[in-house]
């Protein structure tokens, strides 16, 4: 019976490894000679961590060569820190909370810039950011809105070369109940847009229940002081993934969130169909369930992804 090494390469694998994976000096020159090289450099990289690195690194050698291959930014990167030390070799990331605020967005933008950088993809929320047209008391303007700043991530990423001969990768979730959802589901029908990222909804079993039911949804956000004394302005209390010192918040600890608009949730539900099936986006997050069955449940509320 033949082994994984004993196999050879298809020519289109020994394509994408030297495109992607094997190793170059500063002038392009190759370092790893052959696939087998590349082998022995991410094997003796992995070995050096261990406390036996001489007993780990035929052991190691064995798995990658019968077919035990990690992920790519550790067949890039790993053994490559002369070459290029700023590299990583974590495939994707999550990043933190954009909270809403330009400081945060910005630093946020300068992070992942970093992440990008070193080879990594990320994912984010950007449905904490407030809605096309909310007020934005500090600049006494309104806001042009998240997808605004998912277009600026997107041009950011495209601009960044990301290391180890791949294109930036990001993914961008978003809250079935923001006020700017439907932008969210159609910003791909756009030609070119947001083509640096992938997107995903993040869908609660509120929401499905009341497409079921053929019900109302209501599309909210977390509401300002003067908006929650304002007896006009119509009030919903949700879950929300951060909660501001003046949020007002119910016995729950949900927050008061203002209604912007109510449709009808088998009608958004029939938008992501169709969006879904006309362009593979976007797809969905049972965010709930997600939670729910979280080992990690104490420590945090999962509210994205890595690409």
């Amino acid at each position: 019976m033949k082994q994984a090494r004993d196999i050879p390469l298809q020519p289109a694998s020994l394509e994408i490894w030297g495109s992607k994976y094997r190793l170059t000096d500063h002038f392009g020159n190759p370092v790893d000679a052959d696939v087998q090289a590349t082998y022995q450099r991410v094997a003796r990289a992995l070995a050096e961590l261990e406390q036996e690195p001489d007993t780990w690194y035929p052991k190691f050698l064995w798995a990658l060569e019968n077919g035990c291959i990690p992920g790519g930014r550790i067949i890039s990167n790993a053994g490559a820190e002369a070459y290029k030390p700023s590299t990583s070799t974590i495939n994707c990331t999550v990043s933190g909370t954009i909270r809403d605020s330009m400081e945060e967005i910005l630093e946020m933008q300068k992070q992942a810039g970093l992440t990008l950088r070193a080879g990594s993809g990320i994912g984010y929320e950007f449905s904490t950011l407030r809605p096309k047209g909310a007020f934005v008391k500090g600049a006494g303007a309104t806001t042009s809105g998240p997808l605004s700043f998912m277009d600026a991530y997107n041009a950011y990423c495209k601009t960044i070369s990301s290391a180890g001969g791949r294109r930036g990768a990001q993914m961008a979730t978003f809250d079935i109940g923001h006020p700017d959802v439907v932008e969210f589901i159609r910003a791909k029908r756009e030609d070119g847009r947001l083509r640096q990222f992938n997107q995903s909804l993040l869908v609660t079993e509120e929401f499905m229940e009341a497409v079921k039911s053929d019900s109302d949804w209501k599309l909210a956000f977390p509401a300002m002081p003067h908006e929650v004394e304002d007896p006009e302005t119509e009030l919903v209390y949700r879950e929300w993934p951060v909660v501001e010192n003046y949020y007002a918040t119910d016995d729950q600890g949900r927050v008061a969130c203002k209604v912007y608009k109510t449709m009808k949730a088998s009608q958004l539900w029939n938008l992501v169909m169709t969006s879904t099936y006309d362009f593979a986006e976007p797809g969905f997050i049972l965010v709930d369930k997600y939670n729910e069955m979280n080992n990690n449940w104490f420590a945090e509320n999962i509210r994205a992804t890595n690409p």
